[in-house]
């Protein structure tokens, strides 16, 4: 049985799996169909993502739009990184607001991230081992960024800006303000 943490943004939840441990490690579940549904929210995941990236590496923030838009259930296998998951869902109350969570390989913690959310993740150790599933496959005609620096999101990264690595697209992505199609809050995302 995993527990399950609210967050400031409803929805965004952090999930504790539950950890057996002796002196020849541990053992724990990852993942539990029957227990995400009746704890967190009913989802049928379709892909599985991994990145390893090294200390400075930000990425993000991304999202997917319309009928490709994504949740996600993230966790760290190695290392630190700092998660952040933005609003983007107009109408919504806690529009342009943000969850930010530090994960580790350690803590196992997981993080769910809804449909209607940017999502990125600053690597805060040496390296990361980073894995996230997907309700929803990668289509990169529905693929949009927000400006990891948005001044108006206000992110703490926990990184040193000198010590910052981006790929050339998140260089390039627009203010929060100026990212186009951003969701509609009033959609109802898990309408099968």
């Amino acid at each position: 049985m995993i527990n399950v943490i609210e967050t400031s943004i409803p929805g965004v939840v952090v999930i504790e799996p539950r950890v057996f441990g002796d002196a020849r490690g541990y053992f724990m579940e990852t993942w539990s169909q029957r227990d995400f549904n009746s704890l967190v929210r009913p989802v049928r995941f379709v892909q599985d993502n991994e990145s390893r990236s090294s200390y400075g590496v930000v990425r993000g923030l991304h999202f997917q739009k319309g009928k490709s838009s994504q949740s996600k259930l993230v966790r760290v296998i190695e290392g630190k990184v700092l998660d952040v998951s933005v609003d983007i869902r107009r109408g919504s109350p806690t529009f342009g607001k943000y969850v930010a969570v530090e994960l580790t390989g350690d803590s196992h913690r997981q993080l769910f991230i809804p449909k209607g959310f940017a999502h990125g993740f600053a690597v805060l150790s040496d390296s990361a081992l980073f894995q996230y599933k997907c309700d929803s496959f990668y289509d990169p005609s529905s693929e949009g960024s927000i400006a990891w620096d948005d001044p108006e999101l206000g992110i703490d990264w926990h990184l040193p800006a000198k010590d910052i690595i981006l790929s050339e697209k998140d260089k390039a992505a627009p203010r929060f303000r100026d990212a186009a199609e951003l969701f509609d809050f009033n959609i109802d995302y898990y309408a099968e």
